[in-house]
Protein backbone atom coordinates (compact mmCIF):
# COMPACT_ATOMS: atom_id res chain seq x y z
CA UNK A 1 0.00 0.00 0.00
CA UNK A 2 1.40 3.59 -0.75
CA UNK A 3 1.86 5.34 2.14
CA UNK A 4 1.30 9.16 3.70
CA UNK A 5 3.99 10.95 1.12
CA UNK A 6 6.00 13.62 2.65
CA UNK A 7 5.56 16.09 -0.81
CA UNK A 8 1.68 16.07 0.25
CA UNK A 9 1.58 16.69 3.78
CA UNK A 10 3.52 20.14 2.97
CA UNK A 11 1.29 20.48 0.28
CA UNK A 12 -1.52 19.97 2.96
CA UNK A 13 0.03 22.12 5.50
CA UNK A 14 -2.06 21.63 8.92
CA UNK A 15 -0.97 17.83 7.37
CA UNK A 16 -2.13 14.67 9.31
CA UNK A 17 0.30 13.85 12.11
CA UNK A 18 1.74 10.26 12.35
CA UNK A 19 3.41 8.80 15.18
CA UNK A 20 0.94 10.89 17.20
CA UNK A 21 1.83 9.48 20.52
CA UNK A 22 5.42 10.64 20.54
CA UNK A 23 4.37 14.56 19.46
CA UNK A 24 1.18 15.17 21.12
CA UNK A 25 2.26 16.75 24.24
CA UNK A 26 3.95 18.93 22.57
CA UNK A 27 1.19 20.38 19.89
CA UNK A 28 -1.40 20.25 22.33
CA UNK A 29 -0.47 23.23 24.64
CA UNK A 30 -1.15 25.51 21.72
CA UNK A 31 -4.37 26.35 23.23
CA UNK A 32 -6.04 27.25 20.32
CA UNK A 33 -5.32 24.64 18.11
CA UNK A 34 -8.44 22.19 17.83
CA UNK A 35 -6.77 18.75 17.44
CA UNK A 36 -8.93 15.81 15.58
CA UNK A 37 -7.57 11.88 16.10
CA UNK A 38 -8.86 10.12 12.88
CA UNK A 39 -8.26 6.26 11.44
CA UNK A 40 -7.35 6.49 7.68
CA UNK A 41 -10.32 4.67 6.37
CA UNK A 42 -12.35 5.86 3.36
CA UNK A 43 -15.41 6.86 6.16
CA UNK A 44 -13.45 9.77 7.11
CA UNK A 45 -13.59 11.34 4.23
CA UNK A 46 -15.81 14.78 5.50
CA UNK A 47 -12.94 15.29 7.51
CA UNK A 48 -10.17 15.18 5.03
CA UNK A 49 -12.11 17.28 2.54
CA UNK A 50 -12.93 20.28 5.31
CA UNK A 51 -9.19 20.07 5.81
CA UNK A 52 -7.81 20.17 2.49
CA UNK A 53 -10.60 22.32 1.16
CA UNK A 54 -9.90 25.24 3.74
CA UNK A 55 -13.36 24.95 5.33
CA UNK A 56 -12.09 25.15 9.57
CA UNK A 57 -9.66 27.88 8.69
CA UNK A 58 -12.47 29.99 6.50
CA UNK A 59 -14.02 30.06 9.84
CA UNK A 60 -11.35 31.13 11.77
CA UNK A 61 -10.30 27.42 13.06
CA UNK A 62 -6.44 26.17 13.21
CA UNK A 63 -7.53 22.30 13.34
CA UNK A 64 -4.61 19.70 12.95
CA UNK A 65 -5.63 16.14 11.91
CA UNK A 66 -3.90 13.49 13.92
CA UNK A 67 -3.29 10.12 13.18
CA UNK A 68 -3.70 6.83 15.01
CA UNK A 69 -3.03 3.24 14.21
CA UNK A 70 -6.43 2.05 15.37
CA UNK A 71 -9.89 3.51 16.59
CA UNK A 72 -9.01 2.87 20.77
CA UNK A 73 -5.74 5.21 20.61
CA UNK A 74 -8.24 7.70 19.12
CA UNK A 75 -10.58 7.42 22.32
CA UNK A 76 -7.62 6.85 24.89
CA UNK A 77 -6.22 10.14 23.32
CA UNK A 78 -10.07 12.17 24.11
CA UNK A 79 -9.81 10.32 27.55
CA UNK A 80 -6.70 12.02 28.33
CA UNK A 81 -7.33 15.26 26.84
CA UNK A 82 -4.95 15.47 24.34
CA UNK A 83 -7.52 15.57 21.22
CA UNK A 84 -10.57 17.81 20.97
CA UNK A 85 -12.65 14.48 19.51
CA UNK A 86 -12.63 12.30 16.47
CA UNK A 87 -13.44 12.25 12.74
CA UNK A 88 -15.78 9.71 11.27
CA UNK A 89 -14.37 6.33 10.82
CA UNK A 90 -13.26 6.07 14.62
CA UNK A 91 -15.04 3.47 16.09
CA UNK A 92 -18.63 4.04 17.21
CA UNK A 93 -18.36 1.16 19.84
CA UNK A 94 -14.66 2.13 20.49
CA UNK A 95 -16.53 5.62 21.54
CA UNK A 96 -18.88 4.37 23.81
CA UNK A 97 -16.25 2.06 25.54
CA UNK A 98 -14.95 5.61 26.36
CA UNK A 99 -18.27 7.11 27.51
CA UNK A 100 -18.65 3.89 29.95
CA UNK A 101 -14.74 4.59 30.90
CA UNK A 102 -15.18 8.44 31.20
CA UNK A 103 -18.72 8.89 31.65
CA UNK A 104 -20.11 12.39 29.86
CA UNK A 105 -16.96 12.08 27.54
CA UNK A 106 -18.02 13.12 23.81
CA UNK A 107 -21.13 14.24 21.85
CA UNK A 108 -21.53 12.72 18.24
CA UNK A 109 -22.18 15.68 15.41
CA UNK A 110 -22.02 13.43 12.58
CA UNK A 111 -21.78 9.56 11.95
CA UNK A 112 -21.13 7.09 9.05
CA UNK A 113 -24.07 4.82 8.41
CA UNK A 114 -22.95 1.91 5.59
CA UNK A 115 -24.87 -0.96 4.53
CA UNK A 116 -25.06 -2.90 1.14
CA UNK A 117 -25.59 0.25 -0.74
CA UNK A 118 -23.18 2.16 1.23
CA UNK A 119 -20.06 0.32 1.14
CA UNK A 120 -17.98 0.14 4.18
CA UNK A 121 -17.77 -3.16 5.55
CA UNK A 122 -16.57 -6.11 3.24
CA UNK A 123 -15.16 -9.85 3.70
CA UNK A 124 -12.04 -10.34 1.11
CA UNK A 125 -10.53 -13.45 0.30
CA UNK A 126 -7.76 -14.48 -2.04
CA UNK A 127 -8.34 -13.85 -6.01
CA UNK A 128 -7.87 -17.57 -5.96
CA UNK A 129 -10.01 -18.39 -3.69
CA UNK A 130 -12.91 -20.71 -4.93
CA UNK A 131 -15.09 -19.89 -1.54
CA UNK A 132 -18.38 -18.58 -2.71
CA UNK A 133 -19.59 -16.95 0.67
CA UNK A 134 -18.18 -16.29 4.47
CA UNK A 135 -20.05 -19.97 5.08
CA UNK A 136 -17.40 -21.47 2.63
CA UNK A 137 -14.99 -20.36 4.92
CA UNK A 138 -14.98 -23.20 7.11
CA UNK A 139 -11.44 -23.85 9.01
CA UNK A 140 -10.06 -20.65 7.15
CA UNK A 141 -7.57 -18.62 8.83
CA UNK A 142 -9.53 -15.33 9.38
CA UNK A 143 -8.04 -12.20 10.23
CA UNK A 144 -9.62 -8.36 10.97
CA UNK A 145 -8.81 -5.02 12.61
CA UNK A 146 -7.38 -4.39 15.49
CA UNK A 147 -10.10 -3.39 18.28
CA UNK A 148 -12.35 -4.68 19.88
CA UNK A 149 -15.20 -3.26 18.06
CA UNK A 150 -13.34 -5.05 15.08
CA UNK A 151 -13.14 -8.36 16.87
CA UNK A 152 -16.39 -8.97 18.31
CA UNK A 153 -18.43 -8.23 14.83
CA UNK A 154 -16.30 -10.48 13.13
CA UNK A 155 -17.17 -13.09 15.79
CA UNK A 156 -20.72 -12.77 15.42
CA UNK A 157 -20.62 -12.36 11.45
CA UNK A 158 -18.69 -16.24 11.27
CA UNK A 159 -21.14 -17.27 14.01
CA UNK A 160 -23.91 -16.27 11.95
CA UNK A 161 -22.31 -18.19 9.12
CA UNK A 162 -21.87 -21.53 11.14
CA UNK A 163 -18.18 -20.82 11.63
CA UNK A 164 -18.38 -19.80 15.49
CA UNK A 165 -15.00 -21.70 16.20
CA UNK A 166 -12.68 -19.59 14.40
CA UNK A 167 -10.96 -16.86 16.34
CA UNK A 168 -10.39 -13.80 14.01
CA UNK A 169 -6.72 -12.72 14.17
CA UNK A 170 -5.86 -9.04 14.74
CA UNK A 171 -3.77 -7.26 12.22
CA UNK A 172 -3.92 -3.81 11.26
CA UNK A 173 -5.55 -2.66 8.39
CA UNK A 174 -2.88 -1.69 6.16
CA UNK A 175 -1.60 -5.41 6.20
CA UNK A 176 -4.92 -7.48 5.52
CA UNK A 177 -4.30 -7.25 1.17
CA UNK A 178 -0.61 -8.28 1.78
CA UNK A 179 -1.58 -10.90 4.11
CA UNK A 180 -3.86 -12.63 2.33
CA UNK A 181 -1.68 -12.62 -0.51
CA UNK A 182 1.47 -14.11 1.01
CA UNK A 183 -0.82 -16.94 2.50
CA UNK A 184 -0.72 -15.40 6.22
CA UNK A 185 -4.43 -15.76 6.19
CA UNK A 186 -7.63 -16.93 3.95
CA UNK A 187 -9.78 -14.44 4.50
CA UNK A 188 -10.28 -10.81 6.70
CA UNK A 189 -13.08 -8.48 7.81
CA UNK A 190 -12.35 -5.33 6.51
CA UNK A 191 -12.92 -1.36 5.68
CA UNK A 192 -12.58 0.37 2.54
CA UNK A 193 -10.57 1.58 0.88
CA UNK A 194 -8.49 -2.57 1.40
CA UNK A 195 -11.02 -3.78 -0.88
CA UNK A 196 -10.54 -1.83 -3.89
CA UNK A 197 -6.94 -1.63 -3.43
CA UNK A 198 -6.60 -5.87 -3.32
CA UNK A 199 -9.12 -5.75 -5.59
CA UNK A 200 -7.10 -3.24 -8.53
CA UNK A 201 -3.76 -4.75 -7.42
CA UNK A 202 -5.12 -8.24 -8.38
CA UNK A 203 -4.40 -10.15 -5.23
CA UNK A 204 -8.00 -10.15 -3.63
CA UNK A 205 -11.75 -10.26 -4.48
CA UNK A 206 -14.31 -8.91 -2.40
CA UNK A 207 -16.61 -12.08 -0.59
CA UNK A 208 -19.29 -10.18 0.67
CA UNK A 209 -19.88 -6.35 1.22
CA UNK A 210 -22.25 -4.94 3.67
CA UNK A 211 -21.74 -7.97 6.27
CA UNK A 212 -22.91 -5.89 9.53
CA UNK A 213 -26.15 -5.09 8.20
CA UNK A 214 -26.88 -8.30 7.27
CA UNK A 215 -25.55 -10.59 10.04
CA UNK A 216 -25.15 -8.48 12.88
CA UNK A 217 -28.41 -5.91 12.55
CA UNK A 218 -30.45 -8.84 10.49
CA UNK A 219 -30.85 -6.64 7.81
CA UNK A 220 -28.79 -5.99 4.29
CA UNK A 221 -30.46 -2.51 4.30
CA UNK A 222 -30.01 -1.33 7.59
CA UNK A 223 -28.09 2.02 8.32
CA UNK A 224 -25.00 0.25 10.74
CA UNK A 225 -23.29 3.34 12.39
CA UNK A 226 -19.99 2.11 12.95
CA UNK A 227 -17.73 5.13 12.97
CA UNK A 228 -18.43 8.59 13.93
CA UNK A 229 -17.29 12.46 14.21
CA UNK A 230 -17.56 13.45 17.63
CA UNK A 231 -16.21 16.34 20.18
CA UNK A 232 -15.23 16.26 24.12
CA UNK A 233 -17.08 17.52 26.09
CA UNK A 234 -14.68 19.59 27.83
CA UNK A 235 -14.09 21.33 24.26
CA UNK A 236 -17.88 21.90 23.56
CA UNK A 237 -17.87 23.69 27.21
CA UNK A 238 -14.85 25.48 27.58
CA UNK A 239 -15.47 26.94 24.06
CA UNK A 240 -19.14 27.05 22.72
CA UNK A 241 -18.64 29.51 20.08
CA UNK A 242 -15.46 27.79 18.46
CA UNK A 243 -17.57 24.52 18.29
CA UNK A 244 -20.44 25.97 16.48
CA UNK A 245 -17.63 27.29 13.41
CA UNK A 246 -16.71 23.63 13.91
CA UNK A 247 -20.10 22.02 12.95
CA UNK A 248 -20.22 24.50 10.62
CA UNK A 249 -17.63 23.76 8.81
CA UNK A 250 -17.81 19.69 9.11
CA UNK A 251 -21.42 19.76 7.43
CA UNK A 252 -19.78 21.93 4.77
CA UNK A 253 -17.65 19.00 4.34
CA UNK A 254 -20.54 16.13 4.77
CA UNK A 255 -21.98 18.78 1.70
CA UNK A 256 -19.43 18.90 -0.48
CA UNK A 257 -18.76 15.09 -0.13
CA UNK A 258 -22.58 14.27 -1.20
CA UNK A 259 -22.25 16.79 -3.99
CA UNK A 260 -19.19 15.84 -5.31
CA UNK A 261 -17.95 12.50 -4.61
CA UNK A 262 -15.48 12.03 -7.59
CA UNK A 263 -13.72 14.91 -6.88
CA UNK A 264 -14.26 14.83 -2.74
CA UNK A 265 -12.66 10.97 -3.26
CA UNK A 266 -9.26 13.03 -4.15
CA UNK A 267 -8.66 13.44 -0.69
CA UNK A 268 -8.41 9.93 0.20
CA UNK A 269 -4.72 9.86 -1.34
CA UNK A 270 -2.33 11.25 1.82
CA UNK A 271 -4.67 10.68 4.37
CA UNK A 272 -5.18 6.94 3.59
CA UNK A 273 -2.96 4.38 2.43
CA UNK A 274 -4.98 4.56 -1.27
CA UNK A 275 -3.05 6.25 -3.31
CA UNK A 276 -4.58 9.12 -6.21
CA UNK A 277 -4.48 6.06 -9.26
CA UNK A 278 -7.52 4.46 -7.76
CA UNK A 279 -9.39 6.52 -5.52
CA UNK A 280 -12.38 6.83 -7.83
CA UNK A 281 -12.76 3.93 -7.54
CA UNK A 282 -13.55 3.58 -4.07
CA UNK A 283 -16.98 3.62 -2.72
CA UNK A 284 -18.13 5.82 0.22
CA UNK A 285 -20.05 5.68 3.21
CA UNK A 286 -23.23 7.69 4.04
CA UNK A 287 -22.74 10.63 6.13
CA UNK A 288 -25.38 11.68 8.77
CA UNK A 289 -25.29 14.84 10.51
CA UNK A 290 -26.07 15.45 14.11
CA UNK A 291 -29.36 17.12 13.05
CA UNK A 292 -30.11 14.85 10.38
CA UNK A 293 -30.69 11.82 12.43
CA UNK A 294 -34.31 10.16 12.12
CA UNK A 295 -35.90 7.82 14.56
CA UNK A 296 -35.12 4.47 12.64
CA UNK A 297 -31.63 5.65 12.40
CA UNK A 298 -31.76 5.73 16.51
CA UNK A 299 -33.24 2.70 16.69
CA UNK A 300 -30.66 0.63 14.53
CA UNK A 301 -27.72 2.87 16.31
CA UNK A 302 -29.29 1.33 19.54
CA UNK A 303 -29.20 -1.84 18.46
CA UNK A 304 -25.91 -2.01 17.43
CA UNK A 305 -24.75 -0.66 20.81
CA UNK A 306 -27.26 -3.15 22.00
CA UNK A 307 -25.46 -6.28 20.41
CA UNK A 308 -21.90 -5.14 22.89
CA UNK A 309 -23.93 -5.08 26.03
CA UNK A 310 -25.41 -8.15 25.28
CA UNK A 311 -22.35 -9.47 24.71
CA UNK A 312 -20.84 -8.28 28.23
CA UNK A 313 -18.04 -5.97 26.01
CA UNK A 314 -20.33 -2.86 27.59
CA UNK A 315 -20.50 -3.35 30.79
CA UNK A 316 -23.73 -1.08 31.11
CA UNK A 317 -25.96 -0.17 28.21
CA UNK A 318 -25.06 2.62 26.45
CA UNK A 319 -27.96 5.43 25.14
CA UNK A 320 -26.91 6.57 22.01
CA UNK A 321 -29.73 9.48 22.00
CA UNK A 322 -28.13 10.75 24.89
CA UNK A 323 -25.00 11.06 22.98
CA UNK A 324 -26.19 12.98 20.01
CA UNK A 325 -24.65 16.70 20.08
CA UNK A 326 -27.48 19.02 20.86
CA UNK A 327 -26.58 22.04 18.80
Amino acid sequence: MASFSLGRRKVLGYGAIGAAAAVLPSIASASEKILIGYWPIASGLPFYVALEKGYFKEVGLNVEGVKFANPSQVVEAMIAGRIQGSANGTASAALALGEIASPGLFQIVCSNPSNQKFVLDEFLVSIKSTAKSIRDLKGAKIACGPGIQNVTLTKIILEKNGLGDIQPIELPVGQHVAAIAAGQIDAVYTLEPTGTIGRVKGETRILETGVISKYVLGNADAPWFGGSASLVNTFIKARPADVKKYVQAYAKGVDFVRKNQEESRKSLDGFTAIDETIVKEVPLANFVMYNEFKPSDIDFFQKFFDVFTERKIFSKKVDVKSLIYKG
